[in-house]
């Protein structure tokens, strides 16, 4: 199903819009932006690499398999036979791999940061070390190489009521543990240990005070000066209802939100964005992508919890379909260094850009055994019901038989939106369209997008 058309007011935008774009990635992050990407105008082609058999059944796109997205030559390669105007790297695993550098070097426009400004989200310590050197405020927190002094930190932030166990480098998601006591702090520190094997000069495991409030997704486009805001969305991690069990890489998303209006987004912007893009530029590393600024609305104001160096995901399934812009030339412009004639014209409001009316809610569908073991290969009935209900269906980790069949081939198997004039509306239409998908043990939670108080759904 195609996006719906932006207002006519948005054509008269004098940016360019790029006619062939590269989209790195296979999910269903990248599956939701090659759907925005090649419904619009001045698009001829949108290649995914490496794609999935659902991200190919879009209308205008192409999916390379044979491509290993960690690969930079082989990316390149791809970008170099397509003629590709615009790259746009999708997961974090490439931007930490330096695609984005050889992108670069090989004279191509990219969105996406290079691998040293990526370090933003590849090592937590790093985004510590930014914030404070940019003001901007975050939870108590120390970097350790050793098991026995992260222990001891967090025995001492247990006792003034919660401790935030993560995982220095990338994780999908996943390497964040909250725990209610210093036993559980250990347990978590431990484990990372025998995970991630420690070495002595290097930080691996980030020890931080738990903060409480409801959480909030900001994600700005920027160009390594510039920073433009995206609707604001809320991620659940947990897998199950009511915020229980183990994290994920993300169970659902909605927007817009009952407790922070779109319209906060300048305030934000110059709280936390900016003053990161200064100091990431004063290092040399300026940023050029998708600054995703994680935030929990304390009883002191939002503080950032973590900054991630692309699209969110499931975020940017719920946030596309409410966006009511062409996407392809801004991202462009900000690939160029070019957004401020954007943020000087009439399309940018209070730092953000236009939405159409209404919510939109992702409900993610994943496989039997997700997180830990997730189990391959099962059918998934229903697809077609479901998309007949007018829910936008977007595959993040399916593979298809020969004789068409869809199964699961990841533990986040789909994410599935649905759009309503208002949150109660558009959860009703995600729920209708997920009921009607079936397969052996799919898990999905049953809350995302309702509206709990007191932030009773915060991490």
């Amino acid at each position: 199903m195609a996006p719906d058309a932006p207002p006519a007011w948005t054509s008269g935008m004098s940016l360019i819009a790029p006619t062939r774009i590269l989209v790195v990635g296979g999910g269903g992050r990248e599956h939701a932006l090659a759907w925005k990407l090649a419904a619009e105008p001045g698009v001829n082609e949108v290649v995914v690499a490496p794609g999935s058999d659902g991200i190919a059944l879009e209308p205008r796109v192409r999916c390379e398999p044979a491509t290993d997205p960690l690969d930079p030559g082989a990316v390149v390669a791809v970008a170099r036979r397509m003629a590709a105007e615009l790259v746009v790297v999708g997961p974090e695993g490439p931007l930490a791999a330096g695609v984005v550098d050889a992108l670069v070097d090989a004279g191509f426009a990219v969105f996406g940061p290079t691998e040293a400004a990526a370090r933003i989200e590849s090592s937590k310590s790093f985004c510590h070390e930014i914030a404070a050197a940019a003001g901007v405020p975050m939870a108590r927190a120390q970097a350790f190489t050793g098991a026995a002094a992260a222990v001891a930190f967090a025995t001492d932030l247990a006792a003034d009521g919660g401790v935030v166990v993560k995982a220095d480098g990338l994780a999908a998601g996943k390497g964040v543990t909250v725990c209610d006591s210093a036993a559980e702090a250990a347990g978590a520190i431990d484990g990372l240990a025998r995970s991630v094997g420690p070495t002595a000069d290097a930080p691996w495991v980030v020890v931080e005070e738990r903060l409480r409030g409801a959480e909030a997704s900001l994600i700005a486009i920027c160009d390594g000066r510039t920073a433009i805001a995206l609707p604001l969305a809320r991620d659940h991690k947990r897998l199950l209802d009511g915020d229980r069990g183990p994290n994920t890489g993300g169970m659902g998303a909605y927007g817009p939100l009952p407790d922070l209006s779109d319209d906060t987004a300048e305030d934000l912007l110059a709280r936390f964005h900016r003053p990161i893009l200064a100091e990431l530029a004063r290092r040399g590393t300026p940023f050029r992508g998708a600054l995703y600024a994680g935030l929990i609305l304390t009883d002191d104001g939002p503080v950032l919890l973590e900054c991630n160096a692309r699209f969110g995901d499931p975020e940017t399934q719920a946030i596309l379909p409410r966006l009511a812009i062409a996407l392809g030339p801004l991202l462009l412009a900000a690939a160029r260094g070019e957004l401020a004639e954007v943020l000087d014209g009439p399309v940018v409001a209070n730092g953000r850009l236009p939405t159409f009316p209404g919510a939109a809610v992702a409900i993610v569908l994943a496989a039997a055994g997700y997180p830990e073991r997730p189990h391959r290969g099962d059918a998934l009935d229903g697809l077609s019901a479901a998309v007949a209900t007018g829910a936008l269906v977007f595959h993040a980790g399916t593979a298809r038989d020969a004789d068409g069949t869809f199964r699961t081939a990841g533990g986040r198997v789909l994410s599935v939106v649905g759009r309503g004039p208002d949150l109660d509306a558009a959860r009703s239409a995600a729920t209708d369209a997920t009921s009607r998908i079936h397969a052996p043990g799919l898990q999905r939670r049953h809350d995302i997008g309702r509206v709990v108080a007191d932030g009773a759904l915060a991490r």
